[in-house]
């Protein structure tokens, strides 16, 4: 898998935003939208995000590292040495580093919040069960394990993803098996919702989607596990 992503190093981005464009909205405004659920959801279940150490798992490019400032202590890790190092660039406040995948290189409960934001859909299905255990694994007991991704019941995210170069292995799983895996992992759901029903930033659209959270609509999802 790093072998194929290091080949995107110079297109990453080019290729993300061939895929959405039929959307009309740029990668910038899927990014911050998901890193804004993430804070928002940090606030809430942890506190303050100042006072919170988290890992984001399959950083690539740093993308959404960029909007993740306000967490005191940010670390990424990726299988891509090439993307971890655009990562560095991109965000120098941030700690990075590269790994070969399964376990990650970090002590159990090293961090309260880990998340992986459409990582999932890359890695494969006998390997799934490790990727979430690794996730809960290196949070604190009471911290949380979060995972984005596509929600494979929209048939515009199935079009994006059809048409992103790099997605070609992708496997859509859909909300409940993340739930499941979490279960597995020893961690308790403690929220799941649909997000990015709308690809405008107009502010009464963002409240809305607040409400429409359980309707399976959005273009993506988020499942969050406390550690027990």
């Amino acid at each position: 898998m790093s072998a194929r992503f290091d080949e995107y190093r110079d297109t990453y981005r080019a290729e993300v935003e061939h895929s959405i464009a039929f959307v009309g909205q740029s990668l910038e405004f899927f990014t911050e939208a998901k890193a804004q659920a993430l804070l928002g959801l940090a606030r809430q279940r942890l506190g303050d995000p100042a006072q919170l150490r988290a890992l984001d798992v399959g950083c690539g490019p740093g993308e959404t590292d960029e909007y993740l400032g306000a967490f005191g202590d940010l670390h990424g890790i990726d299988v891509s040495t090439e993307l971890v190092e655009r990562a560095r660039r991109r965000n120098p406040g941030a700690t990075y580093a590269h790994y070969e995948g399964g376990r990650l290189p970090y002590d159990d409960g090293a961090f309260d919040l880990a998340f992986a934001i459409c990582v999932l859909h890359h890695v494969h299905p006998v390997d799934w069960g490790t990727f979430t255990d690794e996730l809960v694994r290196v949070v604190r007991p009471g911290g949380l394990a979060v995972v984005v991704e596509h929600n494979p019941l929209n048939p515009l995210t199935r079009l994006a993803v059809a048409r992103c170069a790099f997605d070609d292995d992708a496997i859509l799983m859909g909300r409940t098996l993340v739930t499941e895996l979490f279960r597995h992992a020893g961690a308790e759901p403690v929220e799941a919702r649909f997000i990015l029903f709308f690809p405008w930033r107009w502010r009464p659209l963002r409240r809305l989607e607040q409400r429409l959270g359980s309707l399976p609509l959005g273009a993506q999802y988020l499942v969050a596990a406390r550690r027990r």
